[in-house]
């Protein structure tokens, strides 16, 4: 349906829908004005107890003064919802990203998350839900531009999917296909029916989204935490939220998505911050990686830490005043017993063995006539003669030493992986050097989430309220328990794709790394819809799915643009350098980011041409502007990533820069599904057979 744009004459009347709708945003946007300066006029000296409060008021004060910004370029609303039946009829609400109110309390703008704001969501011709006419707005920077009406009255629906794919709104695909200078930004103008149902999914579950490239499955994480926030922000205040991304060039790309909703507390962590114990210096060969990120793993440390629990062969004999009260061996070991049945953790249990013992030593007190009471069974707990047997039998275990000493000691290390690893599985995961102390060992990553298994047998690690798991595909079982120990009393939205699983250890399925994640019980759903990547540059590489991941749903796009996707042989090693300079100068012609994605062993030799070209270009993860907009991608971090225009160089020589076939068409899957408008493949040798 044609959406109404601006007359050309600068004679606009109040009659004109699109000037009222531009006054109520003037009008929005000064109440918004007044909302924040009401704020920064409070003065909190008279309410405030001691210098705790005031501080603890200022800093709640400060962040809402942030929450109220008026972001210039961002429109402050993106919809209309005109109720004629229900609670609500004879109303009409604008949906945008924040509540705004009038003078009077009145709302101007009702906040997305809100409920009278789902309709605008999940409304449809079948289904009004008591809406009789849906408007979305077009902005031209932070100007109101256009409109876009839809009447949900009974009749056919024009954005029904066709036998050609799903279909949307003028307005809508112009929204997802305007051009992106910038990092990530938010799509709260253009969820879509099945990706709401995910986004307002309640809190007490797990959610796990498998989706393929341009379904926008990490953008609805992110609205997902904005919505939860919103509906539970209480709980959340207290408990925690934490969004986990595959790097760091991927969390500064999503980094303003959540600000731009108004949520500026929740934290971005990658795995390895997260097992942050040692300082990773090192990496493990291929083989190594997959047996230490293996869930087999978790039991042989579990054997390890208890290895050092030693069964008691003296008695313990506490002296106070002139009475001796002695425990013999075997009660101790009945304690020992008791408490490694309860299989509580390592240190909690370590620290009721004193007060156990002293227990029984009161107990034998009261069958003396003595009557002790609870500062007897702390003293008791206290003494010299406790103390040592508890040392002797339950010693402390340092993390880092412990697994020292299985990567480094043979004997140690097949005590208590038999039955578990093979001889081979052992031999691999050995040090050929065996360090010689926490401090001079040259740590993996993978070696850095075993000790924060330890760590968590010793001591729980503490758990937060909800977790975001992105690009969750390429994460160990041992990861995945990793992550699992931060939300263990919490919920999870676990984001991924199986086809771009591009690890060695990559999920095979995702009920097996919902297990290991400590979740069985999560949703698992499926986005199809492809609203990012060009319909002829997205059944190109889906050609690859057959090969590397059967079974798999490709992605159905909306968006057609034909003519996005140029092939383009180059003749001879030495031309290609110049073929690939010459088409970043074709696409910065075009508006919007350019990404040029290469085999990581490329990357030195396409920099160094670009350079004497007189081409500057972006690290990944780096923000673009509109005086800097190429970015050089090795292809191992271009997943997460998207851009306007990518130049894509040689996909053969980026399925030979990985371990296996399958993990490299999986990389170049990854790489060729980076683009929003168009793509243009250069290669000097023949392109990968399963691309036809």
């Amino acid at each position: 349906m044609p959406a109404h744009v601006p007359p050309t004459t600068a004679d606009t009347t109040a009659a004109d829908p699109l000037a009222r709708e531009r006054a109520h945003l003037t009008s929005s946007r000064a109440a918004l004005r007044t909302m924040r300066e009401e704020v920064e006029a409070l003065d909190i000296g008279d309410v405030t107890a001691n210098w705790v409060n005031k501080q603890a008021l200022e800093a709640r004060t400060e962040l809402r003064i942030k929450e109220l910004a008026d972001l210039a370029h961002t429109p402050l609303f993106f919809g209309r919802l005109d109720y004629d039946d229900g609670d609500h009829r004879d109303h009409a609400f604008y949906i945008g990203r924040r509540h705004v109110h009038d003078s009077v309390g009145d709302p101007m703008v009702v906040d997305w998350r809100a409920p009278v704001s789902q309709p605008f969501y999940r409304a449809s011709r079948a289904d009004p839900q008591g809406v009789a006419l849906r408007r979305r707005f077009g902005y031209t920077g932070g100007d109101l531009t256009a409109y876009e009406d839809e009447q949900l009255a009974a009749g056919p629906d024009p954005y029904a999917p066709t036998s050609d794919g799903p279909r949307a709104s003028k307005l809508l695909q112009a929204e997802i296909e305007r051009p992106r200078v910038g990092p990530m930004r938010d799509i709260v103008a253009t969820i879509q029916p099945e990706q709401d149902e995910i986004v307002r999914s309640g809190l007490s579950g797990t959610v796990c989204v498998q989706g393929g490239p341009g379904t926008g499955k990490t953008a609805v994480g992110l609205h997902r935490v904005a919505f939860l926030l919103y509906a539970h922000r209480e709980r959340l205040a207290r408990t925690g939220t934490l969004v986990i991304g595959p790097n760091r060039s991927f969390l500064r790309y999503i980094e303003q998505v959540l600000p731009a909703l108004g949520e500026l507390e929740v934290k971005q962590a990658t795995v390895d911050d997260l097992v942050a114990h040692v300082e990773v210096r090192g990496a493990d060969r291929a083989a190594a990686a997959v047996v230490k990120g293996d869930a087999r793993m978790a039991e042989v440390l579990r054997r390890a830490v208890r290895s050092h629990v030693t069964p008691p062969v003296e008695p313990v004999v506490v002296v106070r005043g002139s009475r001796r009260w002695r425990i013999p061996a075997y009660e101790l070991q009945e304690i020992v017993d008791e408490l490694l049945a309860r299989d509580i953790r390592y240190g909690a249990a370590r620290d009721a063995l004193p007060q156990r013992i002293a227990h029984a030593v009161l107990v034998r007190m009261e069958q003396s006539g003595e009557a002790p009471d609870d500062r007897v069974q702390d003293a008791v707990a206290r003494n010299p003669a406790v103390k040592a047997a508890v040392k002797a039998i339950w010693p402390p275990v340092d993390p880092a030493k412990l697994v020292l000493r299985l990567l480094s000691d043979p004997d140690f290390l097949a005590a208590h992986a038999d039955g578990l690893l093979t001889a081979d599985e052992q031999r691999g995961v050995l040090w050929e050097k065996p360090a010689r102390s926490v401090r001079s060992a040259k740590w993996s990553a993978a070696d850095a989430v075993l000790i924060d298994e330890v760590t968590d047998l010793v001591q729980r690690t503490h758990s937060l309220g909800h977790v975001v798991l992105d690009e969750a595909q390429d994460l160990s079982p041992m990861q995945y328990r990793a992550v699992g120990r931060r939300c263990s009393t919490g919920s999870a939205t676990v984001l991924g794709d199986l086809a771009q699983g591009t690890t060695p250890w990559a999920t095979a399925s995702w009920p097996e790394a919902l297990a290991h994640l400590g979740k069985p019980d999560a949703v698992v759903e499926e986005l199809t819809d492809g609203f990012r990547v060009p319909r002829d540059v997205i059944a190109y590489a889906s050609r690859l799915l057959p090969h590397m991941s059967p079974g798999l749903t490709p992605v159905s796009a909306v968006r057609e643009s034909p003519g996005s996707l140029a092939v383009h042989p180059v003749d001879g090693d030495d031309a290609d350098d110049a073929a690939v300079v010459a088409a970043c100068r074709t696409a910065l012609r075009q508006e919007g980011s350019i990404g040029l994605i290469a085999a990581d062993a490329r990357v030195p030799a396409i920099a160094a041409a670009l350079a004497a070209a007189g081409l500057p270009h972006l690290a990944p993860g780096t923000e673009t502007t509109a005086e800097a907009r190429l970015t050089l991608v090795p292809a191992s971090l271009a997943k997460g990533l998207e851009y306007d225009h990518v130049v894509l160089d040689d996909p053969a020589s980026i399925v030979a820069g990985e371990p296996d076939e399958r993990t490299g068409l999986r990389r170049l899957y990854v790489a060729l599904t980076r683009a929003v408008s168009g793509m243009t493949i250069l290669h000097h040798q023949p392109l990968p057979a399963q691309l036809g």
